[in-house]
This record gives structure tokens, C-alpha cells and sequence, in this order.
């Protein structure tokens, strides 16, 4: 069984550290993840004026999210929260109103940051955000990763050895809780 896991890089810049931390996961991640990214940045502002008619962009986004098993979350931190981009895009997903993309859904969170408590905050305020659309979180193992540039090379290896262990220990326990989950909330991924 392949697992497909849509990820979003909570970042809108090309040099994003978050960007390098996603390429690193997929890497280190147990080989029956499959990954593809879910774009965000050319989404409008959400209006519930477009609730009628989602524009092209828009639908693209919940049905990449629909045809995933599961997600993940790789985000900096803005002002002690998410970025806009990331919550704009969330607002998108999850609208209208009872079509909600993240329901059921397994996720997880991770973000790095230059600063010694790794977006920390964010990631606490994008769970609220998640609890709400009824995302199934992974809660453990917290992964709040200060970036420190020579442990990344450019092709996404990490090159320290115990960055390595624990960010592969981290893909390990969240594939575990997409099987865990959908045992009991399957997701039919084919409509």
C-alpha cells in the first residue's frame, strides 16, 4: 500500500528554509509515501463572494487535498502565527460551507526556523486552525526545527546525523498515523 500525502509549504518564497525542510522529509521519509506538493500561491484572497463559483485555482486546490490520503504542514512562522498565504489557503479548502476539505483527513505539522523555538507558536495556531476543519493531527512526535544551513545540502539531504535520526523518526510516526487513521476513517480518493 502507497499512501499519497499532499504537502504545503507554508511559504511563498522560491528560497524559503521551510521549502529546503519539505525536500528534506521526502527524503527520509518511509518509501510507501508517495509526495506531491499542493501549490497556494496563486489563490486569491478568499471571499465567500466565490462561494458559488470557485475560480479555477481554487478548485484545483480542493481537489489536489481530495485526491491525497493525507497531508502535511511544512510552515514558517509570521508574527508568533501562520503566514496569510497559508491561512487564505486553508480558508479555501475548507469552503463552502459543508464541503470542507480537511474533514477526516490525517495531517501533520513541522516548520523550522532560524530562531531557537522553531516556529513553535505557529505551528500551535495552525493545530487550532486544523482542529476546527476536523483534521486528524498527528500530536506526537512535536517537530520544531531550528534551521541551521550546513545541515542541509542542496539536494535535501540532511547532512547531520542527528537531524537526520529524528526528522526520519518523524516521517516514520506520521506514516504510521495515516495507516492508523485511515483504518478507521477511510478516504475515498477516487471521486
Amino acid at each position: 500500500m502507497t499512501y499519497r500525502v499532499g504537502y504545503f509549504v507554508g511559504s511563498l518564497s522560491s528560497t524559503s528554509i521551510n521549502r529546503i525542510l519539505a525536500k528534506a522529509l521526502i527524503g527520509l521519509a518511509p518509501e510507501d509515501l508517495e509526495f506531491f506538493e499542493i501549490p497556494i500561491r496563486d489563490l486569491p484572497l478568499y471571499s465567500q463572494d466565490f462561494d458559488e463559483e470557485y475560480p479555477p485555482v481554487a478548485v484545483a486546490l480542493k481537489e489536489a487535498i481530495d485526491s491525497a490520503d493525507a497531508v502535511l504542514f511544512v510552515t514558517p512562522e509570521y508574527n508568533r502565527s501562520i503566514p496569510g498565504g497559508l491561512k487564505n489557503a486553508i480558508d479555501w479548502a475548507s469552503r463552502p460551507w459543508g464541503q470542507n476539505s480537511f474533514d477526516h483527513i490525517p495531517a501533520a505539522v513541522i516548520g523550522a526556523s532560524v530562531g531557537a523555538i522553531g516556529t513553535a507558536v505557529a505551528q500551535q495556531s495552525l493545530r487550532g486552525v486544523l482542529s476546527f476543519c476536523n483534521a486528524r493531527q498527528m500530536t506526537a512526535p512535536e517537530a520544531y526545527i531550528q534551521f541551521v544551513p550546513d545541515d542541509y545540502a542542496d539536494d535535501g539531504t540532511v547532512t547531520n546525523a542527528g537531524t537526520a535520526t529524528f526528522l526520519r523518526a518523524y516521517m516514520a510516526e506520521f506514516r504510521d498515523h495515516i495507516e492508523r487513521v485511515l483504518t478507521v476513517l477511510p478516504r475515498d480518493t477516487d471521486s
